[in-house]
């Protein structure tokens, strides 16, 4: 879900900020390369799906430009070579490959032990992922053995081991749970059925183990639960809101401020499209829309802050006054009653 979400973000490209470390790009080229055409053996989906698993599973990304295209480094491959003066020195792939700060930039998560690189957030779950691992291992065991816990055959007379041997070996292939498990037996020679443990097979499921788990790995991720558990629908807005609020977009803001210091340019995510963003643009709208009318900003100061295009109208590079009902706020003297002719 992250990284489906984190990859479906488009990005709109303005003005030049600074001199970003790769030069000459233009603009136009800038836009194709980083929402078209990010390599020519790649789809833009695909290559954004490398950088953002990358960036969940080892905390990092890695890009390296050519020049022309921009190619996804695997993380785990790369070596960041420190630097005392210059913060970094370059950069190592597979241990042979050297590559120098113009020609690769990446960007990690939070870490407050590691300088450089980061740690994959679900280290902070690694201890839940074993355990549901060994949950999963013991259910397969537990299953391929046809084990029946909680079980013991009790005689009254002492078996030599040849036929303990024999009465074990009558009873796995007899009462199998692969086989059936439900298969009648007559048990003679005095031998009794004794149940020690009242474990079922329910119980050997882990539901409500597995279900904690796997939410102590949705918080560690930060995805809210209930996208995946179903729950209220009336809930369901709200959270894939938050999910996006504070998760994706939070990810997005990573690679984008990457992507300007390297090509100098303003970079935004365009969140438009992303449906369950709307309520919030509709709540920018009507903002903006408040403070042009009331003279706060220009129409053109606005269309620049949602990001569109300034349109070439004197018009709308002035301040709107507001009028009331009793005259021009601008001059009080204006507007009112029409005037009364004195010669009427």
């Amino acid at each position: 879900m992250i990284v489906s979400g984190a990859s479906a973000f488009d990005y709109d490209i303005k003005d030049k900020k600074m001199e970003g470390v790769a030069k000459g790009l233009r603009q136009k080229q800038l836009d194709t390369l980083i929402n078209y055409k990010p390599n020519p053996y790649q789809s833009m989906q695909d290559f954004r799906d490398s950088l953002f698993v990358d960036f969940i599973l080892e905390g990092n990304a890695f890009v390296y430009f050519d020049g022309s295209y921009m190619y996804h480094l695997p993380a785990s491959s790369v070596t960041i070579e420190p630097d005392e003066n210059s913060y970094i020195k370059g950069f190592t792939y597979m241990n042979q490959v050297k590559f120098t700060t113009e020609e690769v930039f990446y960007f990690s998560d939070i870490s407050r032990k590691r300088l450089y690189r980061a740690e994959s957030r679900l280290m902070s779950a690694q201890r839940s992922i074993q355990i549901l691992y060994s949950m999963q291992k013991f259910q397969e065991s537990f299953f391929d053995n046809g084990a029946i816990p909680g079980l013991v055959l009790e005689t009254e007379n002492t078996l030599s081991q040849q036929a303990k041997n024999r009465t074990i070996s009558n009873w796995i292939a007899s009462y199998n749970p692969r086989s059936g498990a439900r298969k009648p037996m007559i048990v003679d020679n005095g031998l009794k059925l004794k149940e020690m443990f009242k474990i079922s097979f329910q119980d050997m499921d882990f539901d409500a183990s597995i279900s904690r788990h796997d939410n102590k790995i949705l918080k560690a991720l930060g995805v809210p639960a209930i996208l995946l558990d179903g729950g209220n629908n009336a809930n369901i807005n709200p959270n894939l809101r938050l999910f996006y609020l504070e998760t994706v977009i939070p990810i997005v803001r990573k690679y984008t401020s990457a992507m300007e210091r390297f090509f100098g340019y303003d970079l935004s995510p365009i969140t438009s499209d992303v449906t369950a963003l709307q309520p919030d643009l509709r709540d920018i709208a009507a903002y903006h829309s408040t403070l042009v009318n009331a003279g706060i900003l220009t129409p053109n100061e606005a269309r620049e802050e949602l990001r569109y295009t300034k349109i070439t109208d004197q018009d709308l590079d002035k301040i709107r006054v507001p009028a009331n009902i009793a005259g021009s706020a601008s001059n009080p003297a204006e507007g009112g009653a029409p005037k009364k002719d004195p010669n009427a």
